[in-house]
């Protein structure tokens, strides 16, 4: 796609610091493509959820959306991220190009996002900052795509150590790691639990060998790195 001053683009910004919105527009709106594109500021799940059903319906497109992770959940509707948030525009606007920032970048968490969202751009926010942002989204619409350093050396840990997990197993270990107990991840995953123990025990087998307790389990994938 080539910067045309008379292009049209809805651009949908989504974080729970409404500074960091605010300058997110102001940086974007000095390019000269974004001259004419309309911004959508929304702070928390819920607020970005009834948007997007709303555009939905409304027969709206969304071009670009940049997704904070950390965001206030909304639980009803089982939203309780900005990782969530950014599979539900994929499968309601397939065409949007969808760009991830956070402070986080550890392997386990950057390969889970990676696998579920396939984002055009995912951003740490160690990486970035008011000079290199607008590059960052002139490489997306540019259909380049972009991951900064800490993201593209957290993702290549998992590269290098033979791990390819998808983001169901990801996940599980995370949630593990967060304390969730086995019996209620299915809560947060769509499996089964059965299936989601099955998954525990191969995640065991990879990283334990012989199976082990599942503080074992996270203490080895710390040690290795993982998380």
């Amino acid at each position: 796609m080539k910067d045309d001053p008379n292009s049209q683009k809805n651009i949908l910004i989504v974080d729970d610091h409404p500074m960091n919105v605010d300058s997110y527009i102001a940086l974007l709106q000095n390019l000269d493509a974004n001259k004419k594109a309309t911004f959508y500021s929304k702070y928390n799940c819920r607020e970005a959820y009834l948007f997007l059903q709303n555009a939905k319906n409304q027969n709206e497109s969304i071009h670009f959306a940049f997704i904070d992770v950390n965001l206030p959940p909304y639980e009803e509707v089982k939203i309780r991220s900005g990782q969530d948030l950014a599979v539900l525009i994929r499968s309601l606007f397939p065409e949007c190009k969808i760009i991830i920032i956070s402070m986080h970048k550890e392997p386990l968490w950057v390969n889970q996002i990676i696998k579920s969202v396939k984002p055009e751009g995912f951003i740490a926010k160690s990486d970035i900052n008011y000079k290199s942002f607008p590059e960052v989204f002139k490489a997306i619409e540019r259909n380049e795509g972009y991951y900064s350093k800490s993201i593209s050396d957290a993702h290549r840990v998992m590269i290098q150590k033979n791990i390819n997990w998808d983001e169901h197993d990801s996940k599980i270990l995370q949630l593990i790691s967060q304390g969730i107990k086995t019996n209620n991840l299915p809560d947060y995953i769509p499996l089964s639990l059965s299936a989601i123990e099955k998954r525990k025990a191969n995640l065991k087998k990879q990283l334990l060998f012989y199976g082990g307790s599942d503080n074992q389990l996270i203490e080895m994938a710390k040690k290795l790195g993982f998380i």
